[in-house]
């Protein structure tokens, strides 16, 4: 057996499980489908960890920047209180579509709004809002820019928050300190961050299943 034939198959077993889909996730995977979108979004057992982090973390506000067509913000969003807020923001439009339809057959529109448009322009608007401090923060977008959403995360957070960084392994190349690759320049620059920002205490896991080869940063606002 393959080693990535084991990674599928364990992923199988602890999703079915720990993380199954119901329908309104299945539905929202048929409906990425459907609209061609790119096959990216985490998976459920992923899904399934943030939903538990937003948890343990007693979560009200959260923010996700990236939201492809809503699999993580309905994982996140039913996290949430009655009364909580997810902000999603979604560089397109046309995936930003798909999403809203996916969050409101699922039942969580009222908790989970998407707003369009590239998000280093957003985050400035969003700040404008003076909303409440979020307690947990998803990044899961264009990779170049991802210093950018972590300092952006910093503004729009307190002590005690967290920030999660996905995709930070791309497939091993992270450790190339010559890459001129925009993402594997921008996840570094991230990693850095986090490691010498006095604000920040943070570490990283390198993951398989799936989706292949791959891991995410957790970071901790001190203060």
């Amino acid at each position: 057996m393959t080693g990535s034939q084991v990674w599928d198959d364990v992923d199988d077993y602890f999703i079915h499980h720990l993380a199954p889909d119901d329908e309104a996730l299945q539905a929202a995977q048929r409906e990425n489908e459907a609209a061609g979108l790119p096959n990216i979004a985490v998976t459920a057992a992923q899904g399934k960890f943030l939903q538990l982090l937003a948890q343990v973390q007693g979560a009200r506000n959260v923010l996700e920047i990236g939201t492809l067509g809503g699999y993580s913000t309905i994982w996140l969003a039913r996290a949430l209180p009655e009364d909580g807020r997810l902000i999603s923001l979604e560089y397109s439009a046309r995936h930003a579509e798909v999403a809203v339809r996916n969050i409101a057959r699922a039942g969580l529109d009222r908790i989970a709004e998407v707003r369009v448009g590239p998000a280093l322009e957003s985050l400035p608007k969003l700040a404008d809002e003076n909303p409440a401090p979020f307690d947990l923060v998803f990044i899961d977008a264009d990779k170049a820019n991802n210093p950018h959403y972590v300092e952006w995360a910093l503004r729009l957070t307190r002590a005690g928050s967290v920030i999660v960084l996905d995709n930070v392994v791309r497939g091993g190349r992270v450790v190339d300190a010559d890459s001129t690759e925009p993402d594997i320049v921008g996840t570094r620059a991230a990693i850095e961050l986090i490691a010498t920002h006095p604000r920040l205490d943070g570490t990283a896991l390198q993951t398989v299943g799936s989706k292949g080869y791959d891991g995410f940063a957790l970071a901790r606002v001190l203060a």
